[in-house]
C-alpha cells in the first residue's frame, strides 16, 4: 500500500485513533513527547514522563522488555507488541501494550494500548472459574454426605424413576430386605419387587405422589416376605425428570413381641375405628399420625394431608392454645377437656374438646384426642331440656332487686369463673390468659384488681 506524506496534524489524529498513548523519543529511550488518546490514562501521569528515560517508567520485570526494544531500534523484523507495566502515582500497576516504530530525524515512536479492559475481562474470568470450583467442590461435598447417609441407612430405601418405574438405586438395607446380594435389584420394575396382590397399591400410590407432589404411603407385602410394610414414596426433581424417594417401613404390628402379636393388633385397630379423633405428634407439634375420625374432624381426604405439618396451624388461637397444651404435655401432666376450635380444610371453623397425654415410649410423643363439640351437644340436648334451668333462682330476685343489679352481678359471676378458667389453662400466665379471653393485658389486670383476684402487694404493683 502506498501513502501520501501525511501532515503532522494528520499524523497527530491517526495516532489518536489507533492508539492511547503515544511517545516520541531519541536513540537512547528518552522521551521527548507524550500523547495519550484517553482520560482514564490521565491518572498514570504521563505528561510528567517528558524528559525521562522510557525505562525508568516502568515496573522491575518490564525494563528487559524496553531494554530489547530499544536495542531493535523498531527494526521491521522484530516489530511485536510487548506487554509492558508502568506503576501509577498511587502505587498501582497499570498495563499497556506497545509497538515500537522508527521515524525520521533518529527519533523513534511508541505506540501503545491500553490492556486494563482486557486485564478486567482476565480477572473476572479467573474469579468465574475459581467460584465454578467451589461449586463443584461442594457438590461433591453433598454427594458424599448423601452416598454415605443412603448406604448407612438401616432403613430399606430405593431411588426410582417416574417414567419407567424402574429401579435407579438401591440402598444395602434394601438389598438385604429384597435378598439382592448380586445387586440384580438396580434396574427392575419396582412393582417386582412386591407381591402381586400389593402391586396395584403400590402403582396408586406412586401415582398419587407424583400428582400431588406429597409425601404418600399404603401397606403392601415385601416379595417373599410374610408381613406387611409400610411403603412411602416421596417425588423430586432432577434434570433428567422426575424420581422418587420409596422407603419401606416395618408395620408396627409386625414390630411387636410375639406373645402380644393379638393385643396389639387389636389395640391398633380399636385406635384406628376409636368414635373421637385422635392424633400423635413429637414434642415440637408436627404430625406423625391420625384416624379416620380426626382426618373427617379437620375436614381431610388423605392423612399425608397433615402429616409433617404443625399441630399449631390447624388450631384456631395458634401459637396460644399449643402453648398451654405444650406447657402441660413438656411437664407430662395429663390435659382435661380443654375447650377450642379448630380450621378444617375448608376454611370453617368448629369448636372441640381436647384430651392429651404424653407417651415417652417408643419415643417421646405426643397424644391428642379430638371431640366434636356439636355433636356431644346435639347429643345431650334431650338431658340439657330435662334439667332445670342454671338461671331459675334469678327469678326469685324479681321484685326484690332491680333487674340492673341482678344483671351486673350475673355478668361479674360469669367474668371471673372465665378469668379463673383461663388463668388455670394457662398455669397463671396472665399474657397468654388474655389473650384466650381476647382482652387486652391492661384490662386483665384491671379486672383481676377488681374481684381481688392479685395480692396486695402485686395489686399497688399494677
Amino acid at each position: 500500500m502506498k501513502l501520501p506524506s501525511l501532515e503532522s496534524s494528520t499524523f497527530s489524529q491517526l495516532l489518536g485513533v489507533v492508539s492511547d498513548v503515544s511517545l516520541v523519543m531519541d536513540l537512547q529511550g528518552v522521551i521527548e513527547d507524550v500523547s495519550t488518546g484517553r482520560d482514564t490514562l490521565a491518572a498514570l501521569g504521563c505528561q510528567a514522563w517528558v524528559g525521562r528515560s522510557w525505562i525508568d517508567t516502568v515496573t522491575s520485570e518490564s525494563r528487559i522488555k524496553i531494554q530489547e526494544m530499544l536495542q531493535s531500534q523498531g527494526a521491521a523484523d522484530t516489530m511485536r507488541w510487548r506487554h509492558v507495566n508502568h506503576m501509577s502515582p498511587l502505587g498501582n500497576e497499570v498495563a499497556l501494550q506497545y509497538v515500537l516504530l522508527p521515524l525520521g530525524g533518529k527519533k523513534l515512536l511508541a505506540v501503545g494500548r491500553d490492556l486494563e479492559s482486557l486485564a478486567e475481562l482476565q480477572r473476572r474470568l479467573v474469579e468465574t472459574q475459581q467460584s465454578m470450583e467451589r461449586d463443584y467442590l461442594r457438590l461433591r461435598h453433598i454427594e458424599a454426605r448423601y452416598r454415605v447417609l443412603f448406604d448407612t441407612s438401616s432403613e430399606a430405601v430405593l431411588m426410582v424413576d417416574s417414567g419407567t418405574q424402574r429401579v435407579l438405586e438401591a440402598n444395602v438395607g434394601a438389598q438385604s430386605l429384597m435378598r439382592d446380594a448380586g445387586k440384580r435389584l438396580v434396574g427392575r420394575d419396582v412393582r417386582e419387587c412386591f407381591e402381586a396382590d400389593s402391586q396395584g397399591e403400590v402403582q396408586s400410590l406412586l401415582r398419587m405422589a407424583l400428582a400431588t407432589g406429597r409425601i404418600e404411603m399404603c401397606s403392601a407385602q415385601v416379595a417373599g416376605l410374610s408381613s406387611a410394610w409400610t411403603v412411602t414414596a416421596t417425588v423430586f426433581r432432577q434434570e433428567g425428570g422426575a424420581q422418587f424417594l420409596v422407603r419401606l417401613v416395618p408395620r408396627e404390628a409386625a414390630l411387636a413381641p410375639a406373645n402380644d402379636t393379638g393385643s396389639s393388633a387389636a389395640l391398633s385397630a380399636a385406635m384406628e375405628h376409636f368414635p373421637d379423633g385422635w392424633v400423635l405428634t413429637d414434642p415440637a407439634g408436627l404430625v406423625k399420625s391420625v384416624n379416620e375420625e380426626g382426618m373427617a374432624l379437620l375436614g381431610l381426604t388423605a392423612s399425608s394431608q397433615v402429616i409433617g405439618q404443625s399441630l399449631e396451624r390447624w388450631l384456631q388461637r395458634g401459637a396460644v392454645d399449643w402453648g398451654v397444651l405444650n406447657t402441660s404435655l413438656r411437664q407430662q401432666l395429663p390435659v382435661r377437656n380443654f375447650a377450642t376450635e379448630v380450621r378444617t380444610l375448608s376454611g370453617m371453623t368448629l369448636p372441640i374438646e381436647i384430651s392429651a397425654v404424653y407417651l415417652s415410649r417408643p419415643e417421646p410423643t405426643y397424644a391428642f384426642f379430638l371431640r366434636d363439640m356439636d355433636r356431644r351437644l346435639q347429643g345431650g340436648a334431650s338431658v340439657a331440656q330435662s334439667q332445670a334451668n342454671p338461671f331459675a333462682d334469678l327469678s326469685q330476685l324479681v321484685g326484690r332487686r332491680p333487674i340492673k343489679d341482678i344483671v351486673g352481678e350475673t355478668v361479674d359471676t360469669i367474668e371471673r369463673m372465665c378469668i379463673e378458667a383461663a388463668l388455670e389453662l394457662t398455669h397463671n400466665n396472665r399474657a397468654s390468659a388474655a389473650e384466650m379471653l381476647g382482652l387486652s393485658r391492661q384490662s386483665l389486670y384491671v379486672k383481676l384488681r377488681r374481684f381481688g383476684m392479685v395480692a396486695e402487694t402485686e395489686a399497688e404493683n399494677l
